[in-house]
């Protein structure tokens, strides 16, 4: 009851507290006619003002919510007069061309990213995926605040949208497409995501019925943009997981802009706290830049590269799980022998060239290779006790099993190695003519894999080998003598060597218009994707498939600001490797895209509340999937059937309600519900491995009233249970289980000493645009988050236990973040 009203009383708090900022900033860099940076240029409005600096950068701070006047002017250049209108704490970027000749007023009102609402994509800004707590912060940490967007594994940076799984996700950066390792099985695995949240500038992200623009993945769009950089910056990240560094510079002609930076990460902290003894070592890292440079002022080359090595120590020691119920507590004893050792070391990198042909004209070339080389070996021994456990309070040996019901041991060894490369050309364009804007790409991508996969696993229960459970003749022991071969409970070999070819196009067209005294926006376009698969001892082969993809978006002359949005397409995802690969490990060349039709209806409404902007945005969706290629999920681990033997639909509601709850600081509530189930060789519907029916979620931003350099972040999120947990070689027609609900609060607390607003100009503090210290709670309420079942049989009754895989407690963390 404590617990409730001290949830209750803090909610509320954070709700009603008001903050006293009222200012936003404009920044950018101001540009002569060739495309030169102005220096000294005055910007001023009233008695306040500054200058640029020798790059032609600015920054100014201004008023907010009033309309406010700021001249430019210039000894040698013609006087800019702008007209801004702000919300609190907006930061917006205003680049302005002076000219020797024609004096220019322009009057920019800023309210909400209109082009990006009219296509339906969230944008996410930067200063919140920095700050926002969580056991794996950064970009996909706050995806998971967003409804439809769902994950229960805080180790993992993995994520499912609108019943789709892990690899049903585009991830763009700069133009470019990204990937992630193949092997990896859980998330402490993971270590770093690919992007890094120090570089990046802009996030757009789409949940479905996205264009043609964007590839052949039945889910989601995460688009990525990175910074070009105005001056040279140092940021540093230091906590207990790890830090990072990424510096920014741009060269005194503008010509040449820099940005990297550089990462490291150790899981232990979070690891150490479960409840498994280990001796464990894990160390990821890596390096990544973007560099841009102007030839001229039509042709711009740049470059995007990548290094990441995560390596994975593994030494489990001891474990021991209380499970069962008040009236009969069971426990899991586990006695460890033997390491796993895991090492996935990527190499990335991407030239994209552009050439503005003129005004209406862009052109772009891009070239881009993937290399990633992946090992991981273990040999792992486990014995086992399972037994009753003392319950006596004040007993010395309570909580400990004192009476075995069954005792076993299974041994699990694996060597498993792939080597991939993946290399991209693509030629992407556009052309704007009046109200119309055409676009295209062609894209030819050549994936070549070698891969070797061992696995097998022994069971051991009360001194008797468990065979597979479909094998024949059926081991009874110990009740009947068995003579039959020595089996392995699991036992997977394969060496592969496949290469695929992928030729890929698309072409879309939008338009804005008006409809009476309506706004509206057009876009129409088509896909077409060709590939063909080959490799040592396959037959090749080879699909083509077309893509259409429509969106309509309506703003009717109405007194309350509303905006409708409809769209529709067929989306193919042409089977990448893993998808190729069945439960066994051999290629299956044969397997065809899956496909899925999408229908998205929605809309925004936006308010004022309080005096304070806000937006209401609603999406219903449903999706109608054929030749699905069903799949089972363990943590993070996607194992496919590699065949089209499946059909599947999804539809939900998604909500989310975002705004200034606090004055000057942006907030959201999410709400999602879904049902997807799949048709599986006609045999009926049953739950999909994503199956998430509903979701909460909140992301809230806050700080002290009267004490405004002490800000506070909470991420709140609560998913129902998925499907999952099933005993080796289930039936999922016979065994339908799901996990418990997953629960979760991180809390952040951050003082800042310096700012934007809070410079010093003498002192150790001079040498810092920026320097906060913070503190992190993750798993407030120090939930019991399980991710998977492991299933120990008892030889004496025969009865299966599913004995749940935890994941991290309440853990705590301190962080610093500087800028220089």
């Amino acid at each position: 009851m404590k617990a409730k009203l001290f949830i209750t009383s803090f909610l509320f708090f954070l709700i009603v507290t008001i903050s006293y900022s009222q200012t936003a900033t404009i920044k950018g860099v101001i540009l002569d006619e060739n495309n030169q940076p102005v220096e000294k240029v005055t910007i001023k409005t009233g008695t306040s003002g500054t200058t640029t600096n020798s790059n032609g950068f600015y920054l100014f701070e201004i008023k907010s919510n009033q309309d406010i006047t700021v001249e430019f002017t210039h000894l040698s250049h013609k006087k800019v007069v702008s007209i801004f209108n702000l919300k609190n704490g907006e930061e917006y970027e205003f680049n302005p061309v002076m000219s020797t000749s024609v004096e220019q007023i322009a009057t920019v009102v800023v309210t909400n990213n209109r082009r990006k609402e009219v296509e339906g994509i969230i944008t996410l800004k930067p200063e919140a995926i920095r700050k926002i707590p969580g056991a794996n912060a950064g970009v996909e940490n706050l995806l998971l605040t967003l409804p439809g967007v769902s994950n229960n594994n805080e180790l993992s940076t993995q994520y499912s949208v609108r019943g789709g799984n892990y690899d049903e996700n585009l991830v763009y950066v700069n133009d470019i497409e990204v990937y992630r390792p193949f092997l990896v099985r859980s998330g402490q695995q993971e270590g770093l995501s690919f992007v890094n949240t120090n570089l990046v500038q802009n996030v757009d992200f789409s949940a479905g019925g996205f264009q043609a623009k964007y590839g052949d993945k039945l889910s989601s769009v995460l688009d990525i943009t990175y910074k070009t950089p105005y001056q040279f910056e140092i940021n540093a990240d230091l906590s207990l997981l790890g830090g990072s560094l990424s510096v920014e510079t741009i060269s005194k002609d503008s010509k040449f802009t820099g940005i990297a930076g550089i990462r490291y990460r150790d899981n232990s902290l979070l690891v150490d706290a479960k409840e498994t003894e280990t001796n464990f070592n894990p160390t990821f890292a890596d390096a990544q830049a973007y560099f841009t440079y102007k030839f001229t002022n039509k042709f711009h080359l740049s470059f995007l590269g990548n290094a990441s090595i995560n390596k994975y120590n593994y030494e489990p020691q001891t474990r021991q799980t209380n499970f069962g119920t008040l009236s009969d507590p069971i426990a899991l004893l586990v006695f460890y022998e033997g390491q796993e050792k895991d090492r996935y070391q990527t190499y990335f990198g991407a030239f994209k060239g552009t050439y503005f042909a003129n005004k209406d004209v862009t052109l772009k070339l891009i070239a881009s290779t993937y290399h990633t080389t992946e090992e991981e070996h273990f040999d792992i021994l486990a014995q086992y006790r399972l037994g009753e456990v003392n319950t006596n309070i004040g007993d010395e040996d309570l909580g400990e099993v004192e009476f075995s019901e069954g005792i076993g041991s299974q041994l699990n060894h694996g060597r498993n190695d792939l080597d991939a490369l993946i290399t991209n050309i693509e030629h992407k364009g556009n052309f704007n003519i009046d109200a119309n804007r055409i676009e295209w790409s062609v894209k030819y991508t050549n994936e070549d894999i070698r891969d070797r996969l061992i696995e097998w696993e022994v069971i051991d229960s009360a001194g008797f080998s468990i065979r597979p459970p479909r094998s024949t003749p059926i081991n009874e022991q110990p009740y009947t003598p068995y003579n039959g071969s020595l089996e392995a409970f699991q036992n997977v070999r394969a060496t592969n060597n496949t290469q695929i070819n992928r030729l890929q196009a698309y072409v879309q067209w939008s338009k804005r218009a008006s409809l009476g005294t309506s706004d509206v926006w057009y876009n129409v376009g088509v896909r077409a994707h060709n590939w063909r698969v080959k490799g040592d001892g396959l037959s090749s082969s080879s699909q083509t498939v077309f893509s259409p993809r429509a969106q309509f978006t309506i703003k009717p002359d109405w007194e309350k600001d509303m905006l409708f949005r409809v769209a529709t397409g067929l989306y193919y995802q042409p089977p990448f490797y893993r998808e190729l690969r069945d439960a066994n490990g051999a290629v299956q060349s044969n397997v065809k895209a899956q496909k899925s039709f999408h229908l998205v209806l929605g809309n925004d409404y936006s308010f004022k509340m309080w005096n304070r902007p806000f937006k209401l945005t609603t999406e219903a969706y449903y999706k109608n999937l054929t030749d699905v290629n069903p799949y089972t999920l363990e943590n993070v681990r996607i194992r496919y059937s590699a065949s089209n033997n499946a059909k599947a639909y999804a539809y939900g509601l998604d909500m989310r309600l975002n705004g200034e709850f606090v004055p000057g600081t942006e907030s959201w509530f999410s709400f999602g519900y879904l049902k997807t189930e799949e048709n599986i060789d006609n045999r009926g519907y049953i739950a999909r491995p994503t199956d998430q029916r509903l979701k909460f979620a909140a992301l809230f931003q806050d700080y002290v009233p009267n004490v405004p350099n002490m800000k506070m972040y909470l991420n709140l999120v609560y998913n129902t249970g998925l499907p999952g947990g099933s005993p080796s070689y289930a039936d999922p027609y016979e065994y339908q289980n799901r996990l418990p609900a997953y629960k979760r609060a991180d809390l952040g607390l951050q003082f800042v000493l310096v700012d934007g607003k809070k410079q010093f100009s003498r002192g150790w503090k001079k040498a810092f645009k920026e320097l906060s210290f913070g503190f992190e709670i993750y798993n407030m309420f120090d939930a019991q988050n399980s991710i998977t079942n492991t299933w120990v049989r008892n030889a004496y009754d025969k009865v299966q236990y599913a004995v749940p895989n935890y994941l991290t407690p309440r853990v705590f963390n301190v962080k610093t973040t500087m800028k220089f």
